[in-house]
């Protein structure tokens, strides 16, 4: 983000996947609930989609909010995909992102013309 120039403070991130690993419901122990605190701690706003995750018991254990549907357009600075659902493997993100933005691929799943970075 910051050699896009995108400052932190404001921006708005998109984080796909919440859960402990793919294609499973389980969120106890997921290392994905401390990148969004660390994300906020930065200033950034953040949204959760996961399709695999019930929105009570996110609220419940780590008092996130989460999409109920993954928006058909958007404004992020920042798509993080942090969890290899098959759900994510064809996924248009070019109607999500701002111009410039900046797409994280934590688990090396999409194509790399349309990520940025792969941690």
């Amino acid at each position: 983000m910051i050699q896009k120039n995108i400052k932190f403070d404001g921006a708005k991130a998109l984080v796909l996947g919440v859960t402990f690993k793919e294609n499973c419901p389980d969120i106890r122990n997921s290392k994905v609930v401390d990148m969004i605190q660390d994300l906020k701690e930065f200033g950034l706003e953040v949204d959760i989609y996961d399709p695999w995750v019930n929105p009570d018991e996110l609220k419940k254990h780590f008092g996130l909010e989460l999409l109920k549907t993954l928006p058909q357009s958007g404004n992020y600075d920042s798509i993080i995909l942090a969890v290899g659902h098959r759900e994510f493997l064809q996924l248009d993100l070019e109607n999500l992102k701002k111009n410039p933005s900046v797409v994280f691929d934590i688990k090396g799943i999409l194509d790399r013309k349309l990520v940025d970075a792969r941690l």
